[in-house]
């Protein structure tokens, strides 16, 4: 009997997913999940990721069960996969949805048409996110994203299957050589991820304005929803149009409530523009997005200060709290994740290729597009944005006052007086009221006001060079926000920096 294959990928759900949906409707469907050993090879990878598919192929697995089905796992490289169950079942039509993933499943895809062609199979994608693939205006993207958070949500017909699932359950064995997998982050599947939605939009979001700037208050204030955004346990229309309806189901007086909603839609609209760079252009996972900073730090790499950072010595408790918490956690909220890109790319001087290798893995909700975005914004590479520096003495000042979040992820802190919490190596030892309670402070790896004046000059004077001034507008063509503001006289650069200031506190 002939049937459809549906290739689950990111996209681990089963409400408004497309490919099922549109298989569903012309015949019985065979569910995939491959497991690339090549991508599990990438230095983006980490257990974590790995561990959260699982979870949530889990869940999938059993909600396809209750209705006669399941999802089956291969192991292999896909073009391989692919003509293997061609060669056991044929088949005529693919199904999955469209990836705006890191260069190895970019050149995956690619192979994957090119099987499709050999064996006259029609694969049909489906966007998964508000980006346009072979997108040539960017004054186009923002109706078009419009167009796909107000379409109705996708659901598949009484699902058919090809074949009876097997008695035993779905098995997945991690690759050996994977590693870090926080015990305190977030679980995966698509039932978690409801529950999360539906926490934030009914009570939690009231405290996302004025709560998501702060370590402290985040974990709560922000909505929690990227990693199952980012591994398709729940649709980005799905949370916009669920979003929407709670905003306008609100009486006038819930004026906090409403603010905190509103903000979060920016903020659902900022992630979509964001991927979009790495899809219209998908070398920036690579290479600079103004070619003209190429050379800036990529020969002064200081290894000792990188390997410092990941290991939370860098000397300021705010840093290498973020750091603890993100290795414990696998989440850190947004502006404590630009406070490190920005201490590695100014003071430690840092180039962000290494460091973004090193935080994709960290980072629980690792979503390419956005990441490598982020990263080069952060780095000033961009060649659009402001420079925009985080000092984390400052930061920690103004979202840690009483140092509870230090205190709490550096338990070396906690008997550092208050005065000294944010620049314990200034302390004196008699502040101590027994010198056996002196805890072993790191001093800071460079002195922060110099470093960091050096290297604002260093990229302002790149910046000011006549050749990187004339590739400004190339970028901002390809790349700027076109989202209107009340001003006409708001620049496309303005407008790219406002995105920056948005940031990306879900």
């Amino acid at each position: 009997m002939s049937y459809e294959l549906v290739w689950f990928k990111r996209d681990l759900r089963w409400e408004d997913h497309a490919a099922l949906a549109q298989a569903s409707r012309k015949g019985p469907v065979r569910c995939i999940y491959v497991i690339e050993p090549d991508l599990w090879l990438q230095p983006d990878s980490a257990l974590q990721h790995f561990e959260f598919v699982r979870e949530s192929l889990q869940a999938l697995d059993r909600h396809l069960r209750a209705q006669g089905g399941c999802i089956e796992i291969f192991t292999g490289e896909l073009p391989d996969v692919l003509q293997q169950i061609w060669q056991d079942a044929p088949f005529a039509n693919l199904y999955s949805h469209e990836e705006t993933g890191n260069a190895f499943t970019y050149a995956r895809d690619l192979k994957v048409a090119s099987w499709c062609q050999s064996q006259a199979v029609t694969w049909h994608e489906f966007p998964q996110f508000g980006v346009v693939r072979g997108l040539k205006d960017r004054n186009l993207w923002q109706s078009a994203w419009e167009r796909h958070m107000s379409a109705p949500i996708c659901t598949a017909v009484k699902l058919r299957f090809w074949q009876a699932p097997p008695h035993a359950a779905m098995v997945m064995q991690a690759p050996p050589h994977l590693k870090h997998n926080p015990p305190r982050r977030q679980r995966g599947g698509r039932p978690l991820a409801k529950a999360t939605l539906d926490s934030f939009i009914n009570a939690r979001s009231i405290g996302y304005r004025g709560g998501i700037s702060s370590p402290l208050s985040a974990p709560d204030a922000c909505s929690r929803l990227s990693a199952y955004l980012s591994w398709g346990c729940i649709s980005m229309r799905e949370v916009v149009q669920h979003t929407r309806a709670q905003l306008a189901s609100l009486p006038p007086q819930a004026s906090r409530h409403k603010a905190g909603l509103t903000a979060f839609l920016s903020r659902l609209y900022w992630h979509c523009h964001f991927i979009q760079k790495l899809e219209s252009e998908p070398r920036i996972e690579w290479n600079n997005m103004h070619r003209g900073y190429d050379m800036l730090r990529e020969n002064e790499f200081n290894q000792a200060h990188f390997e410092a950072l990941k290991a939370a010595q860098t000397g300021w408790p705010m840093v290498d709290a973020c750091v603890v918490m993100l290795r414990e956690t696998g989440w850190l909220n947004f502006r404590m994740r630009a406070m490190l890109v920005s201490v590695a790319a100014y003071p430690l001087w840092l180039h962000w290729r290494p460091v973004g290798e090193w935080l994709a893995t960290q980072f629980l909700d690792y979503e390419p597009g956005i990441h490598w975005s982020q990263l080069q914004m952060q780095s000033g590479t961009t060649g659009i944005n402001t420079t925009r520096v985080y000092n984390p003495i400052k930061q920690a000042q103004d979202h840690d006052p009483q140092g509870k979040f230090v205190r709490r992820w550096l338990p070396a802190m906690r008997s550092v007086p208050d005065t000294w919490l944010f620049e314990p190596w200034m302390m004196p030892q008699r502040e101590l009221t027994d010198a056996t309670q002196m805890p072993q402070i790191v001093p800071p790896l460079v002195e922060l006001a110099a470093a960091t004046k050096t290297a604002k000059h260093r990229v302002h004077e790149r910046r000011r060079d006549p050749e990187v001034k004339a590739g400004k507008k190339a970028v901002i063509d390809k790349h700027a926000s076109r989202q209107g503001f009340r001003s006409s006289k708001k620049t496309a650069i303005e407008q790219s920096s406002h995105a920056k200031q948005m940031g990306f506190d879900f």
